[in-house]
């Protein structure tokens, strides 16, 4: 396999709709304090991940883009306010159905990230791969065990396939990989 073809297959394992499918059931199950705030996660899955995921599908087969990465930043900003609007509607669902607080830190955070790449990618291409992994993997070692820092290294693997494939350079992909580390440790702090 080249190294095209492995980063390739990895950053389409690692997208953020899987990121978050994977990450915010197990935040959500920190939060409640057992399975009760699972499928609190997998809302907050539902309206981070995989709306936005099936909006950005939906253009691609229209034409509008010509896959999910929409490399093109100055496409991107429908799709932030897609997420935004998504991640607001779920968190409003939360607070009317009583979800714990730390999933609802999580949309929080997850909401004001978005803020910022929707700001910074005006101006210059910032990778939300690299972003969303680095926050998934911060609020898992926030609310679990700071032996997820580890996790780390698969954001590493994320920014290296970015890169690898040309849609960012080191820098977008630091910057995203840093802007939601941040993102994780701000609102968990608020905790």
């Amino acid at each position: 396999m080249t190294d095209t073809t492995t980063a390739r297959v990895v950053t389409d394992v690692l997208q953020p709709r899987n990121v978050l499918l994977a990450g915010m059931p197990a935040i959500g199950l920190a939060a409640a304090g057992d399975w009760t705030g699972v499928p609190w996660g997998l809302l907050g899955a539902l309206c981070a991940g995989i709306v936005p995921a099936s909006y950005i599908e939906w253009e691609r087969r229209r034409g509008t883009w010509g896959d999910r990465h929409v490399v093109d930043r100055t496409q991107r900003a429908p799709i932030f306010l897609v997420i935004l609007g998504s991640i607001g509607t779920g968190a409003a669902l939360m607070t009317a159905g009583g979800a714990p607080d730390g999933i609802l830190v999580a949309m929080l955070a997850l909401w004001v990230m978005t803020v910022v790449l929707l700001a910074v990618n005006t101006v210059w291409k910032i990778s939300v791969d690299c972003a969303v992994a680095a926050a998934v993997v911060g609020m898992l070692a926030v609310v679990h065990s700071p032996w997820w820092l580890a996790g780390y290294a698969a954001v590493a693997v994320v920014c290296w396939t970015r890169v690898a494939l040309e849609y960012h350079t080191v820098a977008q992909t630091a910057a995203g990989a840093g802007l939601g580390a941040a993102a994780a440790a701000a609102a968990f702090g608020l905790l």
